[in-house]
């Protein structure tokens, strides 16, 4: 596609004002797809932004940060940043019916290496998505059994610190300091088979070869053929996990112990907002768990109708994230009391970090169910949609639209790029959206994401597994590499178009910064702006050249 502008300058040549009608011809986009219905996009955005962060990695941050004190700062960040970019990215999308590469490329080709740059975030996430899924195939697999493997001590991988205190009478103490459960060996030693660093890959697991095998075939079939499929998906995908998170609450809260667990994870140790890691642990979950700046926004968008209520969906859509990241809070919280009674240990030291949180914790509460082979199946099915539902994006689209949320805030929200921005989501909505929402675009939003980019610099500390293993050095710099990754794709992709087009440092940047002119445009705008319609990001100072 030739995104330049006519009058521009471009190879010292002027390009022709009006286009020949052959060559609006040749550049007639192919036939976008829409979904058949509000809902359908409405469970598919529900299904990519509501997963596994929601389910594992919200209640470990609350875990990890001493519990509600955790949710003041998730809730400054949620309403200036996670809401505003959230509804930054649809509008977006829905405006100019794009995803994320070309989005960028028809309002400001400059920085079309945003998208790039999100393309990669989304390559390395999905790899990380699709391990997971096969560790939930293989658990899945291992509960069509009478017993489940992780109920019992009496396996090849147990060791004899293993004790079965489910079993144990409700008088047992615990008093060896190396006492392990089946469940938590079941995670570590059957599943991931732990070696002694990440130096040592240890031999080809070919049952879990095989299942990630088969977690991609699913996820092509999910997708295979684009929005049509995809919409169809999502109406299991997006509500079967919802059924079954509250089966898994009912029973945590009705365990012995749930009580001190849930007491844990809603008493606010306000000590802890002083330290500057629990506002970055805040605003990472903001941006992971809405899918902020991945392009999977900007893309779903893409496909609804222009005149969608987008700012309603995105407010909507905001609240029933967070509101499930809360009661998920509640089911996980109330099994780890229950484990920390049984135990005997507090509650802060009852299990490990990360996924290892959600496939110890909810394992072990559905051991405590009647009929627990078929619970487990179905947990563990719940768990595969989750990740099914972020991994399931449109194809045939380059639909990733921002790198990070700094991006956005330097990029896209100049103050008359805002405004301008303002007027195009009023005449596909009919109103303004509340103005605070802009000003945290301006303002707010760049600030947050400022502090935050600067202090997890400042706080950097090396990566460590479970509280224990330090990775060496080389482990650090590969983690480094992968990060830069994706950053370096907008500099290098800025670079690489100011130098394969001639003309003065002025005519190049007039040329990359103006939007293309066939985008929508609000009534009456055409007299305001009669060579461009509707630009959104482009420099003040070259705008009325464009």
């Amino acid at each position: 596609m030739d995104y330049r502008v006519p009058g521009a300058i471009s190879n010292g040549e002027t390009l022709p004002a009006q286009p020949s009608a052959e060559k609006e011809e040749e550049e007639q986009p192919l036939e976008r797809g829409q979904w058949n219905n509000k809902l359908e996009y409405v469970l598919s955005v529900a299904g990519e932004i509501v997963g596994l962060g929601n389910v594992w990695r919200f209640p470990y941050l609350c875990y990890k940060n001493g519990g509600g004190a955790f949710f003041i700062p998730y809730l400054i960040f949620l309403f200036t940043c996670g809401i505003p970019l959230f509804l930054l990215e649809t509008a977006l999308g829905q405006y100019t019916s794009q995803g994320g590469v070309t989005a960028w490329r028809r309002i400001c080709p400059l920085f079309e290496g945003i998208g790039y740059a999100s393309q990669v975030i989304v390559v390395l996430l999905n790899f990380y998505y699709i391990i997971v899924l096969a560790w939930a195939l293989f658990y899945l697999f291992s509960s069509f059994t009478i017993d489940l493997p992780w109920g019992s001590c009496d396996h090849e991988w147990n060791t004899e610190n293993c004790m079965e205190l489910h079993k144990a009478n409700s008088t047992f103490n615990v008093t060896s300091e190396n006492a392990t459960s089946p469940v938590i060996e079941f995670w570590e030693r059957r599943v991931l088979k732990i070696s002694d660093g990440i130096q040592h890959l240890g031999s080809l697991r070919w049952e879990l070869a095989l299942c990630l095998l088969l977690a991609w075939i699913i996820c092509y079939f999910c997708i295979w053929k684009g929005v049509k499929s995809t919409g169809k998906v999502v109406y299991f995908t997006a509500t079967f996990p919802y059924l079954m998170l509250i089966v898994l609450l009912i029973r945590g809260v009705t365990l012995p112990g749930a009580a001190q667990g849930i007491l844990f994870y809603l008493y606010p140790d306000l000590s802890r907002l002083g330290d500057p890691q629990v506002w970055m642990d805040a605003g990472t979950q903001i941006f992971f768990s809405y899918a902020i700046c991945l392009g999977c926004l900007t893309a779903l968008g893409s496909y609804n109708k222009y005149h969608n209520n987008c700012y309603r969906d995105c407010v909507a859509l905001c609240f029933l994230n967070s509101g499930t990241s809360f009661v998920a809070g509640f089911a996980i919280f109330s099994i780890l009391g229950f484990m920390a009674k049984e135990q005997g240990v507090p509650i802060a030291e009852v299990a490990e970090s990360g996924p290892g949180l959600a496939f110890i914790a909810y394992p072990r509460a559905v051991v405590m169910l009647p009929f627990s082979p078929l619970w487990a199946c179905f947990f563990f099915v719940m768990v595969v949609l989750l990740g099914l539902d972020s991994q399931e994006e449109p194809p045939r689209d380059s639909h990733p639209a921002g790198l990070r949320p700094l991006l956005p805030g330097w990029v896209g929200d100049a103050h008359r790029g805002a405004e301008r921005f303002y007027d195009n989501i009023e005449d596909m909505i009919g109103y303004r959206p509340w103005p605070l929402i802009k000003y945290c675009w301006l303002f707010v939003t760049p600030a947050v994401c400022t502090a935050t980019f600067l202090f997890s610099l400042i706080k950097y500390t090396p990566l460590t597994y479970n509280k224990k293993y330090v990775y060496p050095w080389w482990g650090d710099t590969l983690g480094w590499l992968l990060a830069l990754s994706s950053m370096v794709c907008i500099p290098f992709w800025i670079v690489y178009k100011l130098s394969t087009i001639k003309g003065s440092l002025r005519e190049r940047l007039r040329q990359l910064t103006c939007p293309l002119e066939d985008l929508p445009c609000r009534p009456g705008m055409e007299q305001q702006l009669p060579s461009t319609r509707a630009g959104l990001l482009m420099l003040t100072e070259l705008e009325s050249h464009c």
